[in-house]
């Protein structure tokens, strides 16, 4: 299987276009959302992105056939 440079820029891109975007239209509830996390233990934070990580690839897979 080859990677495609191509793909994962456009991905990243992506990625990078939403994060944006919220941070252009909601920019006093990100700023809550981040004041909301600093407190939290760093194992709740790593249990948050790991199930981030799971519904990502799960998206992915569903996305390939």
């Amino acid at each position: 299987m080859k990677f495609d440079y191509t793909l994962f820029l456009r991905a990243l891109g992506l990625a990078i276009i939403i994060e944006g975007l919220c941070w252009t239209l909601f920019p006093g509830g990100m700023r809550r959302a981040l004041l909301q996390l600093l407190p939290q233990p760093e194992s709740r934070l790593r249990a948050i992105g790991l199930i981030a990580l799971a519904v990502g690839l799960g998206l992915v897979a569903l996305a390939c056939p």
